[in-house]
């Protein structure tokens, strides 16, 4: 297996989907676009809705965000346009499962990441997940949009009994089943040794968080997209899976914040 390798003076993202054990083909899809020394987007969708309809919807997703991102203009800000592009991605699922009857149960999750000059924004929805790797500790950034998770956060499940839970895979959310599609948005800052992990299901479902920080612990990023896939797999994941790895590797300029003093001069020309 060989992960798809991005490394600069800034960063390293490598990327790697693999069709697991049981599964007939591969409805994960994951991307990339480079658009600076400073920026990169990637992204990771997990199909449903049966192998075809579930691989075609997964790469539109991927396909058609990052495309949509890389046309929209700079001046909107990552945010902005990683959220418009998800939205669009959407949008074309949605009219694409209407016109093509073979295709009309498709839909995918998806987690995409833009990082920019250090700080993260990141569009989700579905179960894919989204980690940061900080200091040895791991927390996960993103909610998991099924409904056994919601039954965790209201007190419900324990997080044990959710990881055997036979609907654990039901969606509560997901791309193309709706025109607008309700998309969390994520803005955080990472600092020089991060280590960013974006799963879809398939691995997170047999790998505990804490062995996603200890597999990767030390590697670079494509060793670790490695690593997270065969161990998963030796686990006897019945599910596809996908792991797109970044660290950043460069420094991080701190956040200069001015005072409000200094707000009031710069308005009056003062320094």
């Amino acid at each position: 297996m060989m992960p798809v390798l991005v490394r600069n003076s800034t960063f390293e993202l490598a990327l790697l989907s693999d069709i697991g054990n049981d599964r007939p083909g591969n409805e994960d899809s994951c991307g990339h676009l480079v658009e600076t020394e400073s920026q990169v987007a990637f992204a990771v969708a997990d199909g449903v809705g049966g192998y075809e309809g579930g691989e075609v919807a997964s790469a539109m997703a991927v396909e058609i965000a990052l495309k949509s991102f890389s046309e929209s203009p700079a001046t909107w800000g990552p945010a902005k346009r990683l959220h418009r592009a998800v939205q669009r991605a959407n949008i074309e699922i949605y009219n694409r499962a209407l016109a093509v009857p073979e295709l009309r149960r498709m839909a995918t999750t998806m987690t995409a990441v833009v990082v920019n000059e250090g700080t993260l924004h990141a569009a989700h929805v579905g179960d894919c997940r989204l980690y940061v790797i900080n200091g040895g500790k791991i927390r996960q950034i993103t909610k998991d949009h099924t409904l056994v998770a919601e039954r965790v956060r209201l007190g419900l499940l324990s997080p044990q009994q959710a990881r055997i839970h036979p609907e654990r895979s039901a969606l509560s959310r997901c791309l193309g089943r709706e025109l607008i599609a309700p998309v969390d948005l994520i803005t955080l800052r990472l600092e020089q040794g991060d280590r960013v992990i974006v799963c879809s299901d398939g691995l997170h479902g047999v790998l505990e968080d804490r062995e996603l920080e200890h597999l990767t612990r030390g590697l670079d990023s494509a060793s670790a997209c490695r690593k997270l896939v065969e161990t998963a797999n030796q686990r006897g994941t019945a599910d596809n899976l996908t792991a797109a790895v970044f660290l950043m590797t460069g420094a991080v300029a701190p956040i200069v914040r001015r005072t409000w003093r200094g707000r009031i001069a710069s308005i009056f020309g003062r320094r």
